[in-house]
């Protein structure tokens, strides 16, 4: 059996398959938590909009944790419900409900299940839960409000519980990450969206076409798990890259 054993939601395209493809354990195990298979990977289904496979996720968290022999275990939750970008009030009320449940109700569900698994069979093994978050969490963008209000949730709930394992003396650390502006499929439809229900879609899409500060999903990943020492870090949200230029000029109102 692997001495690492590592979970990524998403790990079929992306930031997602991008941390799988740079996974610095050698031997690592390595889980795909998604709807799509990943090539070279083991797959578990994850629906985000589907609460049975969440359910399904946390049995296997807790089945492999309850058998694991090994020295480090992490979890990284990546995957999101990209729905097309709207404005609330505006007819998309179904719409929404779904991106609340998927992109902020399921990562806290999973992620206190991962923490459960963590601290019910493996509390003092190396163990980590990694939530990626967004410069959403403190840029409001029009059109996204569902996104921006789960990466901010996401970040204060990591906070939270940061401070929960500290009290208990056990793992697993906990970390938000943002990933900076990288090319991914979601990005890159967002730069299509119709500018009248996502006003930075065009500076998205000059970006793109640029290349200004943009990473590839492997370059992203080295970042990230550069800085992740098997201790944990030190912060409780790690920020890389920058927004676009016509995003980082969007100021709360």
């Amino acid at each position: 059996m692997s001495g690492t054993l590592v979970w990524i939601s998403g790990a079929t395209a992306g930031v997602g398959a991008g941390l799988a493809h740079e996974c610095p354990y050698p031997g690592a195990r390595l889980v795909n938590l998604s709807r799509s298979e990943a090539a070279g990977m083991e797959n578990v289904r994850l629906d985000l909009g589907d609460e049975s496979t969440w359910q399904t996720v946390a049995q296997h968290f807790d089945a492999e944790l309850s058998a694991f022999d090994g020295d480090r275990v992490i979890f990284v939750h990546n995957a999101f419900h990209a729905g097309t970008p709207s404005f609330v009030g505006e007819g998309h009320g179904a719409d929404h409900a779904v991106e609340h449940r998927s992109n902020f109700t399921a990562s806290l569900v999973l992620g206190e299940a991962f923490v459960e698994a963590v601290a019910r069979h493996r509390p003092h093994i190396t163990s980590g839960l990694v939530m990626l978050s967004s410069a959403s969490a403190r840029i409001p963008f029009e059109g996204r409000s569902s996104y921006c209000a789960a990466k901010a949730g996401i970040e204060q709930w990591v906070r939270v519980v940061r401070r929960e394992r500290k009290a208990r003396g056990t793992g697993p650390w906990v970390v938000a990450v943002r990933p900076g502006f990288v090319d991914t499929p979601g990005l890159r439809a967002d730069a299509r969206a119709d500018a009248r229900d996502y006003p930075i879609g065009p500076a998205v899409a000059r970006a793109l076409a640029s290349g200004d500060s943009l990473l590839t999903p492997e370059q992203a990943a080295r970042d990230i798990w550069a800085a992740l020492p098997d201790g944990g870090p030190s912060e409780s949200v790690l920020l890389f890259g920058s927004p676009p230029e016509g995003a980082r000029r969007a100021t709360p109102m």
